[in-house]
């Protein structure tokens, strides 16, 4: 059989690398790369990789309409998480990355119950997964 890799993406964080994570998590919010969002983790590349030593964590953040993945080297230091990208991006100063992925399953149920209590109609259109 001869074809490209696929990634498993898993929704669970796994016990074992929830302070890994939460600690890319916390420095992605923190970096310019998030262009002052807040991203929350909505899912993980390969854990068992992560799980079998590999210091790589492959995250999917997302923060409203914008979801991306996103892969960080994160080791334990003396003190604390040392995080850093693996694969940075370079944009050009005020420019937001485009999303590549579809948005998981549920990211948007509080908005359109939201949005629904405040119009007699709303319209959706769906593109790809995005809407």
């Amino acid at each position: 059989m001869t074809g490209a890799f696929v990634p498993q993406v898993s929704d669970t964080i796994p016990d074992m690398l929830a302070p890994r994570v939460e600690a890319a998590e916390a420095w992605f919010n923190h970096s310019t790369e998030a262009a002052g969002a807040v991203f929350k983790v909505t899912g993980i590349l390969d854990p068992v990789e992560a799980l079998q030593g590999s210091d790589e964590l492959r995250l999917i953040l997302c923060d409203g309409d914008r979801c991306e993945q996103r892969s960080f080297r994160v080791t334990e230091s003396s003190d604390a998480w040392e995080v850093t990208l693996s694969e940075p991006i370079f944009l050009p100063e005020g420019d937001n990355p485009q999303a590549d992925l579809d948005p998981p399953p549920g990211v948007r149920t509080g908005w359109l119950d939201k949005v629904m209590s405040q119009h007699a109609f709303v319209v959706l259109l769906f593109y790809r997964g995005f809407w």
